[in-house]
């Protein structure tokens, strides 16, 4: 296919969380960037954050009336197959007066029925699973789908090995390059040049292990000389920084949400982090040592799958959410003391790097297209 102008209809169903949108959109501008005539339409699930994160980012976007199940008998649950038969008569109806040439589905409740109505309509489908675990939704689709971009090895214990392409997670564009930005990020956050940096991100809204384990380390690393950039997340900001100004120790540098990450990364000398799955691509980018603690708080616990896909490569390390309070600050220490080590996952992590998922995405799209 070439990019002289053909206009092509696509459709891209699913979202629920960043983890979710976040690749969509970057598959969708990749999709533009090489034919810039082409329509995309969004489906989402009605209150969910794609209904504003994609109209910002200037795509139209419809939504369904679905719902994820209750894991307790709710009164949710009851109208469950109601919000399923609203939203499938809905997709249906999306798909015959949109008509496209290809419907990708990048897992969360939106993406059941439309790549559902698209498949019993004999048109192509697009599956792309961001984590090492799959999905339900996924799982259910994943037989009568033409292709599914996945970003781990292995993925064929939950999908046929022949619709697979190992394509990566399609991440920002901004942290490819954060090699020679170490200076400006220094100057950009207020650091000391000669103390080490230690990143920790839990996510937009914060991650409250995450939280604990810094305050109750933080006097420890400042007696050490460690400076430490902090995105708290949202929940946890003004605590945070009371708990800080109050300790009076110094180094510490607590901020609601970190914008320019790309400068984050680049100031950092190691990395905590959650192992939702952008993180992990993120950080596999950016090529930094990195502790990860996975969220206990997830479905099938896949963030501990995650990063275990990364532990067993000897490109990471894990910290158990448990015992991340007392461990946090021994394994920073013996980290940091051990330029070694640092080198030994920097070079491995970059090792599993996808820098051209979105691109590769859209090449599996044309092929399907065809």
């Amino acid at each position: 296919m070439n990019n002289t102008g053909e206009t092509y209809r696509i459709i891209i169903s699913g979202g629920g969380t960043g983890g979710h949108i976040y690749p969509a959109i970057a598959i969708a501008k990749a999709w533009n960037e090489k034919y810039p005539e082409s329509e995309v339409l969004f489906v989402g699930a009605e209150g969910k954050m794609e209904m504003q994160k994609v109209p910002e980012a200037g795509y139209k976007i419809e939504g369904l009336k679905i719902a994820g199940l209750k894991r307790k008998l709710t009164l949710e649950n009851l109208s469950f197959p109601f919000k399923l038969l609203d939203s499938l008569q809905k997709a249906k109806k999306l798909i015959k007066n949109f008509d496209p040439h290809l419907v990708v589905g990048v897992g969360g409740y939106a993406s059941g029925p439309v790549l559902f109505a698209a498949q019993r309509k004999g048109l192509p489908t697009l599956i792309q699973e961001q984590n090492s675990y799959a999905g339900l939704t996924n799982k259910l689709l994943a037989k009568n789908a033409n292709a599914i971009c996945v970003a781990y090895p292995d993925m064929d214990r939950y999908f046929p090995g022949d619709k697979i392409k190992y394509t990566g997670n399609p991440v920002r564009k901004d942290i490819l390059s954060i090699e020679d930005k170490k200076a400006m990020a220094l100057s950009h956050f207020g650091l000391d040049p000669k103390a080490p940096v230690i990143l920790s991100i839990g996510g937009s809204l914060g991650a409250r292990t995450l939280n604990q384990a810094l305050l109750h380390t933080m006097a420890d690393f400042e007696s050490k000389g460690y400076q430490v950039l902090w995105q708290t997340g949202k929940f946890y900001y003004e605590k945070t920084i009371a708990q800080v100004k109050a300790s009076a120790v110094k180094g510490i540098y607590p901020l609601e949400f970190i914008k320019d990450m790309d400068l984050a990364y680049a100031a950092a000398d190691i990395v905590i982090s959650r192992s939702g799955a952008l993180s992990v691509s993120e950080l596999s980018l950016v090529g930094k040592p990195v502790i990860f603690i996975p969220s206990p708080n997830v479905a099938e616990d896949h963030q501990t799958k995650n990063a275990m896909a990364y532990v067993s490569q000897k490109a990471a390390l894990i910290l158990k959410d448990g015992e991340a309070i007392e461990q946090l600050g021994p394994m920073v220490h013996s980290l940091l003391t051990d330029q070694a080590k640092r080198n030994e996952l920097s070079m491995a992590i970059k090792k599993l790097a996808k820098p051209e998922a979105a691109k590769d995405i859209v090449k599996v799209m044309e092929e399907l297209i065809q």
